[in-house]
């Protein structure tokens, strides 16, 4: 069974990369397309793959003729390869429209013609915009951002695949936890890091804006069990906390007792992003029974030291 990551060599690519090699999948060739623009090499220096069924090939998301060699004899893909963001930033909408809407349309053509089975689409709860109300499957997206207009859009043109093959189309939180390629721009690592090595967490906002959030390691176990046919298709939300960002500020404190936290534009009204927890996809396949403080410390246990340097006074 040939596998293909789109995006492979990322931050929840890698993770997937890993669950998909393990003996309880049964890929037989795992092939990682990817254009490594965020020059994020992890992947291929953080543990040996000698044996590995698995292969690179360097390549963009627009590039039609590469993409549709790649997918030759597939019979599973993964389309993680994306312009990614905060959840309401706004800018470079050139980008995201080119990537994340056209670069998966013409995905969902290469998968199309190579008669590829099943198709999984991570897309991000994003699609759903600002709401003080908790979004489910069955809430109307309302994106009011670049970057979830043109998510939304990605989701429509893989699921015209759906007469033809399995979909899944993943909607996921803001993404957190250590691997050997984690953004440091994720809103709960960057905090991490920063009561780490300077002992100072800056906030926007009065820190009572909500975000949905879900561990790398959960949001790939959950990924790779949708092979199993008994997962039904379609779309799902993939979340498992909803935390404001003070609650994962104090959660980061019972860790880091000195922290100091500085608000800039305290009074400034900032938009929540809600969904309502837990998910429906977790009655076919359990989360594993792990805390957030738990995650927080083992992310903690990682780094490799801790700062010496006191927090600016």
């Amino acid at each position: 069974m040939k596998v293909v990551v789109t995006g492979g060599a990322g931050y929840v690519g890698y993770s997937l990369v890993r669950a998909l090699l393990s003996p309880a999948h049964p890929a037989s060739e795992l092939v990682v397309y990817d254009n490594l623009s965020r020059a994020n090499y992890a992947l291929f220096t953080a543990e040996r793959l000698d044996g590995k069924p698995v292969r690179f090939v360097h390549g963009d998301l627009l590039d039609g003729r590469r993409l549709a060699r790649a997918l030759d004899g597939a019979a599973a893909v993964y389309h993680l390869a994306a312009r990614v963001t905060t959840p309401f930033a706004d800018h470079d909408a050139h980008a995201f429209e080119q990537v994340n809407h056209w670069g998966t349309a013409g995905l969902a053509t290469a998968v199309e013609e190579a008669g590829v089975g099943h198709v999984v689409y991570v897309s991000s709860v994003s699609v759903y915009g600002t709401s003080d109300e908790a979004a489910d499957e069955s809430t109307p997206p309302q994106a009011q951002s670049f970057y979830g207009i043109s998510k939304l859009r990605g989701e429509d043109h893989v699921r015209r695949l759906a007469d033809a093959c399995r979909v899944h189309v993943i909607r996921s939180g803001n993404v957190y936890g250590h691997n050997p390629a984690f953004r440091i721009d994720a809103v709960i690592n960057r905090f991490l890091f920063e009561a780490n090595f300077v002992g100072r967490i800056t906030v926007h906002g009065g820190g009572k804006q909500t975000r949905s959030f879900i561990h790398v390691d959960k949001l790939t176990h959950w990924l790779a069990a949708l092979h199993d046919p008994a997962v039904p298709a379609g779309t799902w939300n993939a979340v498992e906390h909803v935390l404001s960002v003070s609650q994962v500020v104090e959660e980061i404190r019972a860790l880091y007792p000195d922290l100091e936290t500085i608000f800039i534009n305290q009074h400034m009204p900032m938009r929540n992003s809600r969904v309502r927890t837990p998910c429906a996809l977790s009655r076919w396949v359990p989360l594993p029974a792990r805390s957030l403080g738990e995650e927080l410390l083992a992310f903690r246990d990682s780094l490799s030291f801790a700062s010496r340097v006191p927090a600016a006074r």
